[in-house]
């Protein structure tokens, strides 16, 4: 099993505890396993195969929501502490900048997180932004200006809960959408709209 970058820092700690709390006590030692079994598990990474074509979801989790923002529509993946949080580029793209947002740590499912704290991953015509919530503190991209990406590679990781947004290409309509809210997706298999726009992607904003 493959595992997302820096889950070490997060797994060795109770791992290491553990010995020494076995002596003081067994119920003890194996809490501490258990934590960095469950650590692991949050860190998992499987691999995925997209779909030939398509916009794929950027994350596992459940569509929150799908707003139209001027002439874009954003879709909106809120992602439990049990869903796998490595976030994936919803096409081929290169990207154009990765961008720090400061902010909040408010839920991820509340309306007051897009004031949380945000990486935004542009490309040259969508824009995916990985947010922080109430547990994850830690936003982890992978990439940077420059990178050439497939649909459905890897682009960073969230540490413990989260939400991620897909800002659809212009020419993607509210007719080319394949998911409603509340459906579960999975981050590089879900297709969550029609086109395949690729480098043909020209950023606007």
């Amino acid at each position: 099993m493959r595992f997302a970058s820096g889950f070490w820092w997060y797994a060795l700690p109770p791992l290491l505890l553990a010995f020494p709390a076995f002596i003081v006590s067994p119920t003890l030692g194996v809490l501490f396993v258990a934590a960095a079994g469950a650590t692991l598990f949050f860190f998992r990474d499987p691999e995925r195969t997209p779909p030939f074509s398509g916009i794929v979801s950027p994350a596992d989790g459940t569509v929150s929501e799908i707003r139209t923002e001027g002439d874009r529509i954003r879709v909106c993946v809120f992602m439990n502490v049990y869903d796998v949080h490595v976030v994936r580029s919803p096409d081929d793209g290169v990207v154009e900048s990765v961008d720090h947002e400061s902010g909040g740590y408010r839920p991820a499912f509340s309306k007051e997180s897009d004031r949380n704290e945000k990486v935004h991953v542009r490309f040259p015509d969508s824009k995916v932004t990985l947010i922080a919530g109430a547990f994850a503190r830690r936003i982890h991209p992978y990439v940077e200006a420059g990178d050439e990406l497939e649909r459905g590679e890897r682009i960073g990781h969230i540490a413990f809960g989260s939400r991620v947004d897909a800002l659809l290409p212009p020419e993607i309509d509210h007719a080319d959408l394949r998911v409603e809210r509340g459906e579960k997706v999975t981050a590089g298999e879900t297709a969550i709209a029609n086109g395949d726009v690729g480098n043909d992607w020209e950023w606007e904003g």
